[in-house]
């Protein structure tokens, strides 16, 4: 019997794999609809958003017109669970579609409750998306 924890985990897995492959329905896929996202820091794209199609048009447009293949190829090197939350650190690789680099480190917390995703809160290098994504 898988315990909640590892169900969990998996969850989280399974938005990496999609968000690495440029699949944003896939990193949206166990989230639920009134699910909340949230950018620590101080660039156009921090803050909070709601609403799964809300934030998958967003990431949509930001990601799809801003890198290659709208794809951050992202490996996990943690994941730590406890209750209902999963904390993820990831790095990512990815570049421009103006060809810069765009190489960062991610830690997302996310909440999860009966099987969604209900928040996610994403810490990153904001001076990079900053230099390199944000307008």
């Amino acid at each position: 019997m898988t315990s909640q924890t590892d169900q969990n985990k998996d969850i989280v897995r399974r938005s990496i794999e999609g968000i690495s492959i440029g699949d944003l329905e896939a990193f949206l896929g166990d989230a639920a609809d009134d699910v909340t996202f949230k950018v620590i820091g101080q660039t156009s794209f921090s803050g909070d958003v709601s609403g799964k199609k809300t934030i998958l048009k967003g990431l949509k447009r930001a990601l799809g017109q801003g890198l290659e293949g709208g794809r951050i190829k992202m490996t996990i090197q943690n994941l730590i669970a406890e209750g209902n939350f999963v904390a993820e650190q990831t790095t990512g690789e990815a570049r421009t579609v103006a060809g810069k680099e765009y190489n960062n480190t991610y830690c997302r917390v996310w909440e999860i409750e009966d099987g969604q995703v209900k928040v996610v809160t994403e810490y990153l290098d904001t001076e990079l998306l900053r230099d390199v994504l944000a307008k």
